[in-house]
């Protein structure tokens, strides 16, 4: 009987053992599977984003390098490209010149194409243009304002392995279009340009349909006149 009375009296304990290791086992599946969603997570590519850095405001209401990057690298930019599911690879913006006209500039890498957004405080009007930038230059109106298509390539920089003198050359062809920064023209533009990582030639009216979107979300754009 004691025999009998013990067996009876460790029943319950062995029960409440057997139970706290179904839920133990059952908290540590949830854990790992918590752990393994969230690594999934963070190891999924995510679309490049503009640098985070501020930029000191430029002087009037000149854009900077920051602002176009971001008017750019909108999320339905791939769509807009007709590569709907591609992500952007690289985003980037600066602040560069030539000589002391500033010359801000972004650019958006996709795996097909690449979109440059740039603008030029030159005071030079656009219309009348065409003649100084080749055969395939057209006038284009965008917006309301006065605009040019026309044709150029990017650079190719090669960097040679023994530590030599990068060598430089022309890239893949490219379809740029400058566009007049206020209605009335009175000087300085704002381009966009596109280019395939094929070397094919893009697409005049995907050239355009990017340029429209874009360009209307820049600061000031529609109170410019």
């Amino acid at each position: 009987m004691a025999e009998e009375n013990d067996a009876h009296g460790e029943s319950p304990s062995a029960w409440g053992q057997a139970l706290a290791a179904v839920a133990l086992v059952g908290a540590l599946s949830g854990g790992f599977w918590w752990l393994a969603k969230t690594s999934a997570a963070e190891s999924e590519p995510k679309p490049a984003t503009c640098s985070a850095e501020e930029t000191p405001a430029p002087k009037g209401k000149r854009l900077t390098g920051a602002r176009l990057c971001e008017a750019l690298n909108r999320p339905d930019l791939a769509a807009l490209l007709g590569t709907p599911t591609e992500m952007a690879k690289t985003a980037s913006g600066s602040d560069s010149s030539i000589g002391k006209i500033a010359t801000p500039q972004a650019q958006v890498e996709f795996e097909t194409y690449t979109v440059t957004l740039s603008a030029t405080y030159d005071g030079l009007p656009v219309a009348g243009s065409e003649g100084l930038l080749g055969s395939y230059a057209r006038p284009q109106k965008v917006l309301g304002r006065p605009g040019v298509l026309y044709s150029t390539r990017t650079i190719s920089i090669s960097f040679r392995l023994d530590g030599g003198d990068a060598d430089s050359g022309p890239g893949v062809p490219a379809r740029a279009l400058s566009v007049a920064q206020d209605p009335k023209d009175r000087g300085g533009s704002v381009d966009v340009t596109l280019w395939r990582a094929d070397g094919a030639v893009p697409d005049d009216a995907l050239l355009l349909r990017v340029a429209e979107r874009v360009l209307q979300t820049l600061p000031g754009w529609t109170s410019r006149g």
